[in-house]
This record gives C-alpha cells, sequence and structure tokens, in this order.
C-alpha cells in the first residue's frame, strides 16, 4: 500500500530527511566525490530555506514517515516582465519513490505558490540526457528553446 503523498515546507528537523535527497540530486548531476558540493555550500542552502529575508524557498513530498522528494525555487527579477519570475533549481524524487507522481506533483506546488507571489512564470531547466524528466516536462510545460550557458568565476 502506497502511503498519501503530502507537499508541505521543510522544518529545522528534517535536515537528516532531506540530505540523502539532496545528495542523491547532486549525485544524477555528477556532483559527488571530488566533484561533491562543499559541506558549507549545503549547509548555506539548509539555512536560507528559513531565512525570510533570501528569495530561495523550498518545499518536501513526504509519504509516511519518508521524505520522498524534495525541490528548490527561487523569485527574482526580469526585464521581461514587471512581476518577479519563480526559477525551479532543484527537483528530486527518492529512486525507491519514482513513477508515483511526486515530480509533477513538486512542480504543480511551485506553480501554486508562484501564483500567490503574484509571479510572471515558473522556469526550469534540466540536462539533455535526462530523458525521464524530459518526458513530464514537454508534457507540462512549453520549452522555450533556449540553451544555457555558464561562466564559472
Amino acid at each position: 500500500m502506497i502511503d498519501a503523498l503530502h507537499i508541505r515546507p521543510p522544518v529545522q528537523g528534517d535536515f537528516d530527511r532531506w540530505l540523502p535527497l539532496w545528495q542523491g540530486y547532486n549525485e544524477f548531476y555528477g556532483r559527488s566525490g571530488t566533484t561533491a558540493l562543499p559541506s558549507d555550500v549545503t549547509s548555506a542552502t539548509w539555512v536560507r530555506f528559513f531565512d525570510p529575508d533570501q528569495p530561495v524557498h523550498a518545499l518536501v513530498a513526504e509519504s509516511g514517515d519518508e521524505l520522498v522528494g524534495l525541490v528548490h525555487y527561487l523569485y527574482h527579477r526580469s526585464t521581461t516582465s514587471i512581476a518577479d519570475v519563480c526559477y525551479l533549481q532543484d527537483l528530486f524524487t527518492a529512486e525507491s519513490a519514482r513513477g508515483r507522481g511526486i515530480a509533477s506533483t513538486l512542480i504543480a506546488r511551485v506553480a501554486e505558490e508562484a501564483r500567490l507571489a503574484g509571479a510572471a512564470r515558473v522556469y526550469w531547466q534540466t540536462h539533455e540526457t535526462n530523458h525521464t524528466a524530459r518526458r513530464l516536462y514537454d508534457a507540462i510545460a512549453e520549452r522555450s528553446g533556449f540553451l544555457v550557458y555558464r561562466m564559472t568565476l
């Protein structure tokens, strides 16, 4: 039997259950071993979720007493909209819980939070090889056609 899914903001006591999801997300994108995020980045990320002066937000998906998914998002200004836009930065579902609609539920909840915050749109990116996620994204959103470039400083 599958327990009901509950989407909610994390609480301080969730850190030890959130951390394996965060590490799984980073491992999925090749950030592990010698390329792992420094622990101070993880700590700062967690602290930002609880700082009302930060534009960074989080939600977790809980099933029973287990966290099975996470999503992190932030609001920022845009030159193409008066209203802020919402960037869905991180989305991850525990491997054991995949195929249950958790990712689409988390995205829908971020979209609702963004609507309530007055944001003009929600956008996100994924790696071109993430075919499973791209099937979901293609079904629920419009692909912008933009490529992402970055310059490490």
